[in-house]
């Protein structure tokens, strides 16, 4: 039933299970391994790494297992020093040709044994099959090599920072690896090694261009407070919501950028009494979701918080796992096109788009949208992006 494969990447296809490697002809019964790969295609398989909530192996190793791992962990860690120092890259080759298989088979057998240790006292949690499907989709975009080049942007190496900073990024940093467990509530970080998507200078994506014909960036209008429209079961006003609240909240109508400072200083700070309205109700919907200890989230996720940020990280977990969510669905209607998910970015799903699929761009719009109102944008690099009308 415990088996572990041994590579990260789906050309890389080998399995260790009952003390043996397998390269071909692969044993049955292959149901619950530690954490996804590329290379597993059964729908059926069980991560030990998500009921864990994204522990390492080290923490959510037993006591008994632990210095046994410890050792083994060492060793491996100097194996991939010594590739580094030789310049290898991992991208280029599967790990079970460089490291000696009896070393590889003794890291597989504690990883069996803590994986098994993980599903005999952890608990499925409820967004496991959640989870799930958006791990697959990061582990995808994790090699998915980033088209990254200077061209049009020299503007940007007139400040030496900034041209230090492209230089780098563009030697060393191609590929986006999220980090699905970076938050409590589950909004995305990037580990160490990734292209920091999520912190770049607004003005250096511009070095970003698509692999295809050109970026699509789809966004919502006001996402955490259409989140909280639809926590109170309130319709959506299909028009900007910070247009709509500067209209229909203040007893004076006032300016859009206005409403949307006051709006937000209300909606996060429980003693504000700036906005009296029963259309925001944010006492129904703590009182639905929040037990004074938990927060359970519409996706199940279960955060552990203080009455004072528990409306918060509602609003957050829920707005990022839809975002999520929506993503693993576009990903889904792409698996035959040309057309890929690049990045996830916040409330925001890019799209490098091939022209040839122009027939299914609304369709994608319309998994996107949802109910929520949103902005379709695109353009030749990810700086430079104009609004398309569909």
């Amino acid at each position: 039933m415990y088996f572990q494969t041994l590579d990260d990447k789906s050309e890389c296809v080998g399995i260790y299970k009952n003390g043996q490697l397998h390269f071909e002809n692969f044993p049955s019964n292959l149901k619950k391994t530690w954490k996804y790969t590329g290379s597993i295609n059964d729908d059926t398989v069980e991560y030990a790494w998500l009921l864990t909530n994204g522990k390492s192996l080290h923490d959510a190793a037993p006591d008994d297992l632990l210095n046994e791992f410890k050792k083994i962990d060492r060793k491996m860690n100097a194996f991939y020093k010594s590739f580094k120092i030789a310049k290898i890259n991992f991208h280029d080759h599967c790990i079970f040709d460089l490291i000696p298989k009896d070393s590889l088979m003794e890291f597989c057998e504690i990883k069996n044994k803590i994986t098994k240790h993980v599903f005999e006292n952890y608990e499925k949690p409820d967004c496991y099959d959640h989870l799930n499907k958006v791990q697959k989709l990061l582990h995808k975009i994790k090699y998915q090599k980033l088209n990254l080049n200077s061209t049009e942007c020299r503007h940007l190496f007139a400040s030496t920072s900034n041209r230090k900073k492209i230089n780098e990024l563009i030697k060393n940093y191609n590929y986006i690896d999220y980090n699905l467990f970076g938050t409590v509530t589950g909004r995305l970080t990037t580990h160490s090694n990734s292209f920091p998507i999520l912190t770049l200078k607004k003005e250096l994506r511009s070095i970003i261009k698509p692999n295809n014909d050109l970026f699509i960036s789809l966004d919502y209008n006001g996402a955490e407070i259409r989140t909280l429209l639809d926590l109170c079961g309130q319709a959506q006003p299909d028009e900007d919501i910070h247009e709509w609240n500067a209209r229909h909240l203040f007893e004076q109508e006032i300016e859009r950028e206005e409403a949307k400072v006051r709006f937000f200083a209300w909606l996060y700070d429980p003693s504000s009494k700036d906005i009296k309205t029963s259309y925001y109700d944010r006492e129904k919907v703590l009182k639905k979701w929040y037990d004074g200890k938990y927060v359970t989230t519409p996706y199940g996720r279960k955060i552990k918080v203080e009455e004072r940020k528990a409306f918060n990280y509602l609003i957050q977990s829920t707005t990022a796992d839809r975002v999520l969510e929506k993503a693993v669905e576009i990903d889904v209607l792409l698996s035959s096109r040309k057309s890929y998910i690049s990045h996830v970015l916040h409330d925001e799903i890019v799209i490098d788009y091939c022209d040839d699929d122009r027939d299914i761009i609304f369709e994608i719009r319309s998994v996107f949208e949802d109910g929520y109102k949103s902005s379709i944008r695109g353009g030749k690099d990810y700086y430079n992006l104009s609004k398309v009308e569909i």
